[in-house]
Formats: C-alpha cells, structure tokens, sequence
C-alpha cells in the first residue's frame, strides 16, 4: 500500500496512540497494529481495526480521565 499523503510504501508495525473520548476522557491504545508511511510517517488504521477501537473506546466509562488499554491482536 501506498501513502496518501507523500506516496511513499506503508509499512506494517504497532504503535501506542492516545484517543480523546470526551472533553476530559484520553484513551491510551497501546500496541495497536498500524500502517506507517516509511517517509513521513502518516499513519493509517485498517477498517477492521477501527471496528475494534471503536468498540473499546464505546466501553470506557464516562467518570475516567485517563485509561491506559492494551490492544490484542
């Protein structure tokens, strides 16, 4: 697969990334399979993966302000 941005190939690897949930909620997705630009290091989350996130982000309570979750493949 090719970057959208520079055109570059995307490579396969996991990252951790923060999501805002809410004004005062961050969510940590750590060891989250993405694909990086090799160039300029946009990155892409899959569809299925996005499902996922989706779905444990849905779980999170509103009373937390900071939650660290582990991503399993």
């Amino acid at each position: 697969m090719r970057c959208h941005v520079c055109g570059a190939p995307m490579q396969a690897m996991t990252t951790d990334l923060p999501f805002k949930v809410s004004d005062r909620t961050v969510v940590v997705l750590k060891t989250l399979p993405v694909l990086q630009c090799e160039n300029c290091r946009e990155i892409l989350i899959e569809d299925s993966v996005m499902e996922r996130v989706e779905m444990m982000l849905s779980q999170v309570s509103d009373d937390t302000e900071l939650e660290v979750l582990r991503f399993a493949a």
